[in-house]
């Protein structure tokens, strides 16, 4: 994962796994709704299994 996706995934987790598929986007956005450390955890976890 690049430094600016990890920046991403920090400040907007679900801009970070945009291009991942809408699958993803749809997860890591209900992770963020229930608070943003789950959605920065998904994004995260989501690009290291994809990469």
């Amino acid at each position: 994962m690049s430094c600016g996706r990890l920046v991403l995934a920090f400040l907007l987790p679900p801009l970070a796994v945009l291009d991942k598929g809408c699958g993803a986007i749809v997860l890591v956005s209900l992770l963020t709704l229930i608070g943003w450390l789950p959605g920065v955890i998904g994004a995260i976890v989501y690009n290291e299994m994809v990469d």
